[in-house]
C-alpha cells in the first residue's frame, strides 16, 4: 500500500525536475528519494518515471496519476488545517450580511484579508436591503450585518457605529425637476418617485414614498437605472450615484430641505445567537479599524 509520504516525494520530483533537486527540497538523501519512488511504483504496480535519461520524465501512467496525487496531498493539508482550526476553536463558517449599497472595493478588501488568516473557515457574504440584513442577524442566519441605522435600540443584538453615508436626490437630465434652480418637497410630490423597498415591503426612513405615484426596487442600483430611464426621481447613496453624475446620466437635485444631501449612520449588527470566536472577533476588529480609517461612505469634496 502506498503512503502519503511517497506521494509527497513523487510530486516533489515532478515539480523540481529531478531526484536530487527533490532530495534537497525535502532535506533527504537522494537514495531515500529514489527508494521511495521505487516502493511507490511497486505498491501501485505501475512505472511512474522513465529512467532512460539522466533527467527523469513521467510515463503516461505517471502523467495520469500526478494530478490525483496532488489532489490527495491537498486534501491531507486541508485535513491538517481543519484539525488545527478545531484545536484553536476557530468557527467552521461565518455569514456576513451587508446592505447592497454599502459594499465597496475597500470593504471587500478588508473582509478578503481574512482568507489567509482563517483558511478553513467558510465565509458567506449576503448582499440585500438593510431590513433584510437586520432580520438575518436577528434570526441567527448571519453572524454579523452592516446596515443603515434608524436610531432604534437593538436590544436583541449588539451594535457599533462604522461611519456615515450621504444620500442624494437624483433625476434624469431630461426630467422636469432638473430645470428647477431649487427643488422643494411640493415639487418632488408632483412627480413619480422611485422608492427603495425591501422584500418585506419596508422603506428606508429617509427615502420613503412621498409622491402619489411610485415605482419600487429593492436595490439602489436598480433605482439609479430607473432614474436614468426618466421613470422618476429617487434618493440614492452618493457612492453609487457619483460616477453616473460625473458622466451626466443623472443629476443631483438642489433640494431645499437637504441641499447637501442626507447623512445617515452606517452601523454593524452582531448576532447573539452565536458564540463569539476568533473569526468573528477578527471581523469585528477589522471593521472597527476600517471605520477609523474611513469614517464616511461619502465622496470627499
Amino acid at each position: 500500500m502506498y503512503s502519503l509520504e511517497q506521494l509527497k516525494i513523487f510530486v516533489a520530483v515532478c515539480e523540481t525536475g529531478s531526484f536530487s533537486a527533490a532530495a534537497r527540497q525535502l532535506k533527504r538523501a537522494q537514495s531515500g528519494v529514489s527508494q521511495a519512488i521505487a516502493n511507490l511504483e511497486i505498491a501501485i504496480d505501475k512505472t511512474l518515471f522513465s529512467r532512460d535519461k539522466n533527467i527523469p520524465s513521467l510515463t503516461p501512467h505517471g502523467e495520469a496519476l500526478l494530478p490525483i496525487a496532488k489532489s490527495i496531498l491537498h486534501q491531507q493539508q486541508y485535513f491538517d488545517h481543519k484539525v488545527e482550526s478545531l484545536a484553536k476553536g476557530d468557527e467552521y463558517e461565518l455569514v456576513i450580511a451587508i446592505d447592497e449599497s454599502v459594499i465597496n472595493d475597500q470593504l471587500m478588501k478588508v473582509i478578503s484579508s481574512l482568507a489567509n488568516q482563517f483558511p478553513i473557515t467558510e465565509f458567506e457574504i449576503i448582499t440585500t436591503s438593510t431590513f433584510d440584513v437586520e432580520e438575518l442577524v436577528r434570526t441567527g442566519v448571519a453572524h454579523i450585518g452592516i446596515i443603515y441605522v434608524n436610531g432604534e435600540l437593538k436590544s436583541d443584538m449588539d451594535f457599533f457605529t462604522l461611519g456615515h453615508a450621504r444620500f442624494l436626490t437624483i433625476a434624469s437630465p431630461q426630467h422636469p425637476l432638473s430645470a428647477l434652480p431649487l427643488v422643494c418637497e411640493a415639487d418632488l410630490k408632483a412627480h413619480r418617485q422611485c422608492v427603495h423597498r425591501s422584500a418585506q415591503k419596508k422603506e428606508l426612513w429617509f427615502s420613503y414614498k412621498i409622491s402619489p405615484t411610485a415605482w419600487y426596487a429593492n436595490t439602489h442600483m436598480s433605482l439609479i437605472e430607473l432614474v436614468k430611464n426618466n421613470i422618476g426621481w429617487a434618493v440614492v447613496p452618493e457612492l453609487l450615484a457619483h460616477q453616473q453624475i460625473q458622466e451626466g446620466h443623472v443629476i443631483s437635485l438642489p433640494v431645499s430641505h437637504e441641499y447637501d444631501g442626507w447623512l445617515t449612520v452606517v452601523g454593524c449588527l452582531v448576532s447573539r445567537s452565536h458564540a463569539s470566536g476568533p473569526v468573528l472577533e477578527s471581523v469585528i476588529n477589522l471593521l472597527k479599524g476600517y471605520c477609523m480609517l474611513n469614517k464616511h461612505w461619502i465622496i470627499k469634496q
